[in-house]
């Protein structure tokens, strides 16, 4: 099982390090039912995790990969999309920070560095106002619509469906991958919870450090997942 968990470990680390959803709980978190709506943002982002990891080896198992000794030409191919859509993820965040980074350098008055520093989506501008079932909802599609979460948790059952461990040991693997995956949102509501008041400076600077330097992180990790994909795709044509 030791093989399996280091397989899932960088795409549970993509998962982390998904920036929106950093952004997303800390704009929920200084909303009007902070507690509440942070706790149901955090069962929200959790079940979307569950969903995608068992929705998608539920039909890998319909489909029986695991019982073929040579697996159907389609898993390959599945490999070379996923590591063309983490590609393409990789691709358009780092294009976006770098327009973010060339628009701050070349601000001159005080107004422009504001407007060209990272500010939240226009969908997140309103979230101060959500209710508990909506902040979950919030929080449940942030992961399902995003084609790089998504393609971390289908990789991830791939893994454990491709695996030659017992069952149990799956169960296990994708119990440990899902907490771990759910930390980067646990962790902000955690601090709420516990220090109360005094959690709002420091989650207001976690919010600014995640949204202007993670980026690049980002990217390389992106580009590490998507190029174990390809290297997948490509043995298993």
């Amino acid at each position: 099982m030791g093989s399996l968990l280091l397989q899932q470990i960088p795409l549970a680390l993509g998962i982390i390090m998904s920036p929106l959803a950093v952004v997303a709980v800390v704009a929920v978190l200084f909303s009007e039912r902070a507690r509440i709506n942070s706790i149901a943002y955090l069962i929200g982002w959790y079940l979307g995790i569950v969903v995608a990891l068992a929705g998608a080896y539920i039909i890998l198992t319909a489909l029986q990969v695991h019982q073929r000794t040579h697996p159907p030409l389609w898993v390959p191919i599945l490999h070379l999309v996923l590591g063309a859509t983490l590609l393409a993820g990789a691709w358009f965040v780092y294009t976006r920070s770098r327009r973010g980074v060339q628009a701050m350098a070349a601000a001159v008055a005080p107004g422009d560095v504001v407007a060209a520093a990272p500010q939240l989506p226009k969908m997140l501008q309103s979230v101060e106002h959500f209710r508990p079932m909506r902040s979950g909802a919030l929080g449940f599609a942030l992961f399902v619509l995003n084609p790089i979460d998504m393609s971390c948790a289908i990789a991830a059952a791939m893994n454990l469906r491709l695996s030659t461990v017992e069952p149990t040991s799956q169960i296990v693997s994708a119990v440990i991958f899902s907490l771990v995956s759910v930390t980067s949102v646990a962790v902000p509501v955690a601090l709420l919870l516990i220090k109360k008041d005094e959690a709002t400076e420091p989650l207001q600077k976690i919010r600014t450090w995640i949204a202007t330097n993670t980026h690049l992180l980002n990217v390389g990790l992106l580009a590490l997942i998507a190029a174990m994909q390809i290297s997948k795709g490509v043995q298993g044509l």
